[in-house]
């Protein structure tokens, strides 16, 4: 499902309609703030994601070498 010109335009005039034509750069400032602040957020959860399953794996390596 796709999203086509005429619906981006009716969304568009909706949001100008709703907020007005001088509160559209403050929307798209903080839009693009929450962008950011979600991208940063997924790539430290990735980050801690990996040192986990670094950890795991050593110490899964650690318990085989106490095993023999």
């Amino acid at each position: 499902m796709r999203i086509g010109t005429q619906e981006l335009l009716i969304v568009l005039a909706i949001v100008v309609i709703v907020f007005g034509p001088t509160q559209l750069p403050k929307l798209t400032k903080m839009f693009g703030k929450s962008v950011k602040s979600f991208r940063d957020g997924i790539a430290d959860s990735e980050e801690e994601n990996k040192d986990k399953d670094k950890t795991v794996s050593e110490t899964k390596a650690a318990t085989d070498e106490k095993k023999d």
